[in-house]
């Protein structure tokens, strides 16, 4: 691997890191690394998909994906999306529920807990959305898993089964957990509707080529939300390590450094055509980063399992991969 897209992230992170150790102590420093390590396990599979994107822009774009995205991802995503989500829950100011986070850390973690089901449902049905829309696609011909994706290839003919499919999973989450039912539903019908709205958006500009401007400003948005949904998880688990802000922004924001270096590696070392499988496997495990985050809105789901499930995934995938290159040509 080409260590020249990781020098300049690791670079910083160890200056970041040192800052952690020399300001707050050992056991922050070992926190920060330990959520680096949970951003990245979380996210790789999302530098998978944002790569088969991120071909589709160009050099500019690609460029805004590394320095604007990384902006929008540490302290949009990561900072400022939880705030708003809290701030909605409990019909608070956003500078009020900002006050929370800076000054009473403890509270604003209540709060956030408090909110999981309206976050977990929002990101399980939109990353449940990318996933069977993947898989459901009429003219997919490549299957990695033959069995399962070729009969769902085949099904993706029925008009907007992924759709109906979300719901179903949505409503009957919903009725697992009554007392938050209001909160599940709206979650996952704006994570739906934001993906639907997301998708609708890049292919009109995909297909007029006088708005190439304006479909890689969708492109690049269309990233941020997703980037956005694979976080939620890592987010909210971040509070159960710690409650101090500064260790949380910086172990998580390292990580979505690393992913995102991560991302534009693959695109340009045309990684994706090579290790063919490995957009399957990427898919099959936010497949089952949905799934373990429809199960958290019922169950208590440690992300050792959720990390685990999407590493088996892409590992197994990627292992496949290197046997078909490894296979004589006829």
């Amino acid at each position: 691997m080409d260590m020249r897209y990781f020098l300049l992230p690791t670079i910083v992170s160890v200056f970041l890191l040192a800052g952690i150790f020399i300001w707050l102590g050992f056991f922050a420093f070992v926190t920060a690394l330990l959520l680096t390590v949970l951003e990245v396990t979380l996210s790789f599979d999302n530098a998978v998909v944002n790569a088969r994107v991120l071909e589709k822009m160009n050099k500019g774009w690609q460029r805004a994906f590394l320095t604007w995205g990384m902006v929008i991802a540490v302290f949009g995503t990561r900072l400022l999306l939880p705030i708003l989500i809290v701030s909605a829950s409990i019909w608070a100011s956003p500078l009020v529920v900002a006050k929370l986070a800076a000054f009473n850390p403890q509270e604003y973690a209540h709060l956030l807990e408090q909110a999981k089901h309206s976050i977990y449902a929002f990101g399980a049905a939109f990353l449940l959305m990318v996933s069977l829309k993947y898989f459901f696609a009429a003219s997919k011909e490549s299957h990695w898993i033959r069995s399962i994706e070729s009969r769902l290839s085949g099904l993706g003919k029925i008009e907007a089964i992924e759709i109906g499919l979300v719901l179903i999973t949505l409503l009957s989450f919903s009725y697992l957990v009554p007392n938050e039912r209001l909160s599940v539903l709206v979650g996952g019908i704006v994570g739906i509707v934001l993906f639907i709205f997301m998708q609708g958006l890049a292919g009109i500009f995909s297909r007029n080529i006088q708005t190439a401007t304006a479909g890689g400003l969708a492109l690049f948005l269309y990233l941020n939300v997703l980037d956005s949904a694979f976080s939620l998880d890592s987010v909210v688990g971040a509070f159960a390590l710690t409650t101090a802000i500064p260790i949380i922004v910086v172990g998580l924001g390292i990580g979505a450094w690393f992913v995102r270096s991560l991302t534009i590696y693959f695109v340009e070392k045309k990684t994706l055509d090579t290790l063919i499988y490995l957009e399957h496997g990427a898919h099959w495990a936010i497949f089952g980063l949905a799934v373990s985050m429809f199960a958290g809105l019922v169950w208590e789901v440690p992300e050792i399992i959720t990390g685990g499930i999407g590493l088996a995934f892409v590992s197994a995938a990627y292992w496949s991969s290197l046997r078909i290159l490894k296979k004589p040509k006829a």
